[in-house]
């Protein structure tokens, strides 16, 4: 198919890839046209102005107790429970690394083109968009060098339980994961920016599910690790 040309056509399918409801092959599909098109990722990051800000004025909601059995199930964790936290680790983080390098030179284009205009962020020297195992996206993180702080924002994934937390990881190439910060319950959160963040071995950023307060391991998560995108250098 080509949709150069057919801009009723081009609207429709950037206003769905942001809401979400373009999705599997459709989605993967409309993410090639816009590596290779700059007006179309344009038009992209014009409806992220649009629609995200609506995210704002949606009260959280609790998930039923399912929900997270459903996502552990989907994402294989139900499993890996019985299995070392170690283990379970460092068996995850081989398979980011071969699904996150992979994807990276897609990934900068298109999070720098379309996740920065949103975020509104002063300056912006690193960014990551960090994805559930259906690459969607559900964290946007970037990082100011001059000003050394990191903003985080929840752009999509369910609501966190609240006897739960969300903690951020830097994964570098060699070595333990780090912790970067436990987020709140705020769908966006200001961290400081260090070098276990801003370290030129630090390839991937992930997100873990962790008890409130965050893991009691300071070698890497003990909950099952939901999100993950590769952190991409400006």
């Amino acid at each position: 198919m080509n949709i150069r040309g057919n801009e009723a056509l081009r609207e429709r399918l950037a206003a769905e890839y942001v809401l979400g409801t373009l999705r599997g092959g459709a989605r993967r599909r409309f993410e090639g046209w816009m590596f290779h098109d700059a007006a179309l990722r344009r038009m992209v990051a014009e409806w992220q102005e649009r629609l995200v800000p609506m995210a704002e004025l949606a009260p959280a909601v609790a998930p039923p107790p399912g929900v997270w059995r459903d996502i552990a199930h989907r994402l294989h964790l139900d499993a890996a429970e019985q299995a070392p936290a170690a283990a379970r680790w460092w068996d995850s983080l081989r398979w980011w690394r071969g699904l996150g390098l992979a994807s990276a030179a897609i990934a900068a284009l298109l999070v720098a083109t379309i996740g920065v205009r949103t975020l509104q962020a002063p300056s912006v020297d690193m960014v990551a968009t960090l994805t559930d195992a259906q690459s969607q996206p559900a964290l946007v993180v970037t990082a100011d060098a001059r000003r050394q702080v990191m903003e985080v924002k929840v752009v999509g994934g369910p609501p966190v339980p609240p006897d739960k937390a969300l903690q951020l990881w830097a994964i570098p190439k060699q070595g333990n994961p780090r912790s970067l910060g436990v987020l709140g319950t705020a769908r966006q959160a200001t961290l400081t920016l260090n070098e276990r963040a801003a370290g030129s071995d630090v390839v991937v950023l992930a997100i873990s599910l962790e008890q409130r307060g965050g893991s009691p391991d300071p070698n890497g998560p003990t909950g099952p690790v939901l999100y993950k995108g590769p952190w991409v250098r400006m």
